[in-house]
């Protein structure tokens, strides 16, 4: 099964939604110590929750910025991968931009709103002329109490597989 056809079946099914926060670890070890759950959003979307866990908080007990910023980029990731299919393009975080808001002491959701629209006219369509094309998503982090935690603007670089001039 599709990684983006996971997704988009876990936005209507709890089964499926299971199964895609059981995948998700081992699919992407890196980010396994920081215990995302993976929650794709009804409206369209992708959200990722982070625990307020030991290994997530900094020195003052606060969410670690740097966990705050791996959640931006797996959440927008991820809102791109469900529009695109890893197979065809291949994706790569060229920049990432985080602006700090509040000392989150809790639970953190990141969500990124549904990118159907946007990465039809700012990706597929400009990549039929150009070799590669670069796309920004916005994602913003609230805490569980409504307070706005921070914001992450991620930049992925997007070119299609056969355009890729090293190895797969």
């Amino acid at each position: 099964m599709k990684l983006s056809d996971l997704l988009g079946k876990a936005r209507l099914s709890w089964a499926h939604r299971w199964l895609a926060n059981l995948l998700l670890p081992w699919l992407i070890p890196f980010n396994r110590p920081h215990g995302f759950r993976v929650v794709p959003l009804k409206e369209g979307g992708m959200s990722v929750e982070l625990p307020y866990w030991r290994s997530n908080r900094n020195h003052i007990k606060g969410m670690h910025a740097c966990a705050l910023a791996t959640a931006a980029e797996m959440c927008s990731g991820l809102a791109v991968i469900e529009r695109l299919d890893p197979q065809e393009y291949r994706m790569i975080l060229r920049e990432l931009r985080m602006q700090y808001r509040y000392q989150a002491k809790q639970r953190v959701v990141a969500s990124a709103p549904d990118l159907s629209g946007a990465i039809e006219e700012q990706v597929i369509t400009p990549l039929r002329l150009a070799e590669s094309v670069d796309y920004t998503s916005t994602v913003e982090l609230h805490d569980t109490s409504g307070n706005h935690v921070a914001t992450g603007t991620a930049t992925w670089q997007v070119k299609p597989w056969s355009k890729v001039r090293t190895k797969r």
